[in-house]
């Protein structure tokens, strides 16, 4: 039997429904960045905190040029990255395609119906151009978050086992967006490779999430996760929020798709995958002298240019958060 988990707060047919506050809490989220020599206290105590100021902030970068071509040959100096208009010195680079731990985040309420057959081609298809050692994971939602993988199998790299959960379940019910997110987003944290990437399809706004969008910002400000987000709306949906899925995309460093024609999603999948073996790893390390109570959220931007000194397009995530814990671990515990 697959585990479900709700959208909202009570018990319902044996259904466990979780809280928002319960539903935000077991999120607990690993922050935005690495930290050196430190650990995470109890996550109920200091949700989505950054508690060292020895903070190392990796970047997904992907570069293009001015005809939409992937450029794949650039080096650490033709890059400047700027945290609040402020540039700061790379310490690590890296243009090597490594795996991806990547969670397919589907929408399976009642509007879904005749469009996922081409949701769950475009899925396998996208798996079957990715590197041989990324790790998949399969939520889909409606007014429940189920996971698709057997129960104890946290990741897959079998194409047969990835079938399987595309295809669970049938679609019905509305629309828990957000709490699919914020579910997805811990438990993309679970998994093996430091590269995290969820892909999020829907036809529709939120309409049955206990958690806000504001939560699920912030969630995303505390994630290392690219997400590509695909927005399969209709002109007479009236719950469509294009502004959501966009914004994600943007804030985390994906991209948004709004297909016009349903044969347009698997096209969309291949995009994604050449995008995600396409990119650049960037570290750094923020200014630690910057009062973090005063600036809890920083924003990002990469700047790229080729030996021609062409500006290039860059996307990489806008913002990430950086609030110090009020107190340190006691240095016997920082392993």
């Amino acid at each position: 039997m697959p585990r479900v988990f709700p959208g909202s707060g009570m018990r319902e047919k044996g259904r466990l429904r979780v809280s928002r506050r319960n539903l935000l809490k077991i999120a607990g989220l690993v922050p935005f960045g690495r930290l050196i020599g430190a650990q995470m206290p109890s996550l109920d105590e200091q949700p989505f905190k950054i508690i060292s100021t020895v903070l190392r902030v990796v970047l997904d970068v992907s570069v293009k040029d001015h005809h939409g071509r992937y450029i794949t040959d650039l080096q650490k100096d033709n890059f400047r990255v700027f945290e609040d208009g402020r540039l700061q010195p790379i310490i690590h680079f890296s243009s090597v395609d490594t795996p991806v731990t990547v969670g397919l985040v589907l929408d399976d309420s009642g509007s879904m119906s005749p469009k996922r057959a081409e949701v769950v081609t475009a899925g396998l298809a996208f798996a079957k151009e990715s590197n041989a050692d990324d790790q998949f994971f399969v939520v889909n939602f409606n007014n429940y978050i189920v996971p698709g993988l057997p129960e104890g199998m946290a990741f897959t790299d079998k194409l047969q086992t990835l079938r399987a959960a595309l295809y669970m379940g049938s679609p019905e019910g509305q629309t828990a967006l957000y709490d699919a997110i914020v579910f997805s987003l811990k438990h993309l944290e679970k998994g093996r490779e430091p590269k995290k990437t969820l892909i999020v399809v829907s036809d529709g706004g939120d309409n049955v999430s206990r958690a806000s969008f504001q939560d699920v910002m912030g969630l995303v400000q505390a994630s290392e996760a690219t997400i590509y987000t695909v927005g399969l709306f209709t002109d007479d949906d009236g719950d469509r929020d294009p502004r959501v899925l966009r914004k994600l995309a943007h804030l985390s460093g994906g991209d948004y798709f709004n297909p016009s024609r349903l044969d347009e999603v698997i096209p969309i999948f291949h995009q994604i995958a050449k995008d995600i073996r396409n990119r650049y790893t960037i570290t750094y390390a923020p200014d630690p002298h910057i009062d973090a109570a005063k600036h809890p959220v920083r924003s990002i931007r990469v700047v790229a240019s080729n030996a021609q000194n062409e500006k290039l397009k860059v996307k990489t995530r806008t913002q990430y958060s950086f609030e110090p814990f009020s107190e340190l671990l006691a240095q016997d515990k920082l392993q």
